[in-house]
C-alpha cells in the first residue's frame, strides 16, 4: 500500500486550479506496488503492470483479405483484361502449400495463406470464371487485398504498455497474440463514507428534514466503473469526536479515503478539522463550480479526498479530483477527458477566474448541427439534472458568457467516468 508523508505536498494558495490540483497529486501520489497475474477472461478494467510484448507477429503469415484469386501482379496485362489458369485452391486454415507460376491463379479465401509467388488478390465479384480459367480486370494495384505478416503488430513489439487500463479491444489483442494471463496492478482500495446528521440510509424511516444518502451510492458506483475496489463505511454523523478516529481507522488497509459533505465552512462542517487532527490538509478549495469546497490531504499515510455534500457537486469534483487520483493509484495512464466543440443553444453568464460545468443535453438543430441545451435547473442538489442530460459544457476560467450560436466544449458522462 502506498504510504504518503504528511508534508509530501507543497501548496500555499487558497484557491487552486484543476490542473494544479492534478499536478500535485500526480507528483506525490505513487501507484500501488502490489501486482498479480490474472487470467485473460478476468482482465477487463485492470491496469497492465509491465509492458506486454508479443512473442508472435500478427498476422503470423501473409494472407488474403478477401475471397478471390491470388496472382502475380507482374503477369497482368498493361491494359485490358488478363486470363489466368486456375492452378489450385487455398482455404483459411489450410496446411497445403501452394505456389503460382507464370499465367496462373489460385482460388483463395479470406484468411488463407498467400501462395508462394503471389502478391495480389482480385475479389471474386470482380472476376469471371471460364471453365478452368479466370478473367480479371485491369487497374488493380500491386499488393491489393493482401495482409502482410506483422502488419498489425510485429514480433517483439509492445502490444499493451504498462499503465493501460484494459478495454475489450485490449483483451482481444492479448488473446490474438496468445496470452493467457496478464500481470496487472492490484485494484486501489478506497474507503467511502458520507457525513451529515441529516443523511439516512435508503430504506430506513425518513424523519423530518432528513435526506436519503445518494452521494455514497454515487461514489461506490463511480469507483466500480473505474475498476477500483470500494469499501462502504456507511454514514458518519457531524460529531467532531467521531470523525477523526473514523478517518484514522479508515486509513488502515486503504489507499484512499473518499468522503462527501462536511468540508465547507459551516458550523457543522467538521471533516476539514478532523483531517487536520489526524493528518494534514493539502488544499480544500478549487476554482470550480459546482464544487468549490474540495479537501485533499493525507491521513496516516493514506491519501484523502473530501468532496462537497450536494450530489451534482460530488459528481463534478469526483471526475476532476478523485478520478485522476484513482488513476494515479492504479498506475494507469493519465486520460483526461477532451471536450468536444458543440454549438450552444443557451445563454449563460459566469464569473471570471473559475471553471464552470453546466449540465446540458444534446440535440440536432434545424440545420443538422449538434447543439447543447442547458438543463433548466442549476442547483447542485438537483440529481435529475444529471439523469436528464448527456454531459457537461465546460466553460474555462477566462470566459464570462455564452451566447446562443457560440461554441462550448462538451464532455460526455461516458467520457468522464470511463
Amino acid at each position: 500500500m502506498a504510504q504518503l508523508s504528511d508534508d509530501c505536498f507543497a501548496f500555499g494558495g487558497t484557491l487552486l486550479a484543476i490542473e494544479d490540483a492534478a499536478a500535485l497529486m500526480a507528483a506525490h501520489v505513487p501507484p500501488v506496488r502490489e501486482t498479480e497475474k490474472v487470467g485473460l477472461a478476468d482482465t477487463l478494467g485492470r491496469v497492465v503492470a509491465h509492458d506486454l510484448r508479443t512473442k508472435v507477429s500478427l498476422p503470423p503469415f501473409d494472407n488474403s483479405a478477401v475471397d478471390g484469386y491470388a496472382v502475380r501482379h507482374a503477369d497482368l496485362a498493361a491494359d485490358g483484361e488478363t486470363r489466368f489458369r486456375i492452378a489450385g485452391r487455398m482455404q483459411a486454415g489450410s496446411r497445403t502449400e501452394a505456389s503460382v507460376g507464370a499465367g496462373e491463379a489460385i482460388r483463395i479465401f479470406t484468411g488463407a495463406p498467400m501462395p508462394k509467388g503471389a502478391d495480389t488478390v482480385f475479389m471474386q465479384e470482380d472476376c469471371r470464371v471460364d471453365g478452368e480459367t479466370v478473367i480479371v480486370p485491369a487497374g488493380l494495384q500491386p499488393g491489393a487485398n493482401r495482409r502482410l505478416r506483422g502488419e498489425d503488430i510485429a514480433e517483439g513489439a509492445v502490444a499493451l504498455p504498462a499503465g493501460r487500463r484494459l478495454g475489450p479491444q485490449d483483451v482481444a489483442l492479448a488473446a490474438a497474440i496468445g496470452c493467457t494471463q496478464i500481470e496487472v496492478r492490484r485494484r486501489p482500495r478506497v474507503a467511502v463514507f458520507s457525513t451529515g446528521d441529516e443523511i439516512v440510509e435508503p430504506g430506513k424511516p425518513l424523519g423530518a428534514s432528513a435526506l436519503y444518502d445518494a452521494n455514497r451510492y454515487l461514489l461506490l458506483a463511480l469507483l466500480r466503473e473505474m475498476g477500483a475496489e470500494p469499501h462502504d463505511l456507511g454514514i458518519l454523523k457531524d460529531d467532531p469526536a467521531e470523525l477523526a478516529p473514523a478517518l484514522a481507522a479508515a486509513a488502515e488497509g486503504h489507499d484512499l479515503i473518499l468522503t462527501s459533505g462536511g468540508v465547507s465552512t459551516g458550523d457543522a462542517d467538521h471533516v476539514k478539522a478532523a483531517v487536520e487532527q489526524v493528518g494534514k490538509l493539502v488544499f480544500w478549495r478549487l476554482a470550480i463550480k459546482p464544487g468549490r469546497p474540495v479537501a485533499m490531504g493525507v491521513v496516516r499515510g493514506t491519501a484523502f479526498a473530501g468532496l462537497p455534500g450536494n450530489p451534482v457537486a460530488v459528481f463534478v469534483t469526483f471526475v476532476h479530483v478523485a478520478r485522476p487520483l484513482i488513476q494515479r493509484l492504479a498506475g494507469a495512464e493519465a486520460t483526461p477527458a477532451s471536450a468536444l466543440p458543440v454549438r450552444a443553444a443557451f445563454k449563460y453568464r459566469k464569473k471570471k477566474g473559475r471553471r464552470e460545468y453546466v449540465r446540458v443535453g444534446l440535440r440536432r438543430g434545424a440545420d443538422g448541427v449538434i447543439e447543447a441545451v442547458k438543463h433548466p435547473q442549476d442547483g447542485a442538489g438537483v440529481i435529475t439534472s444529471l439523469t436528464e442530460t448527456d454531459g457537461l459544457a465546460e466553460l474555462l476560467e477566462d470566459r464570462v458568457e455564452v451566447e446562443p450560436g457560440s461554441t462550448v466544449g462538451f464532455l460526455s458522462y461516458a467520457a468522464l467516468v470511463g
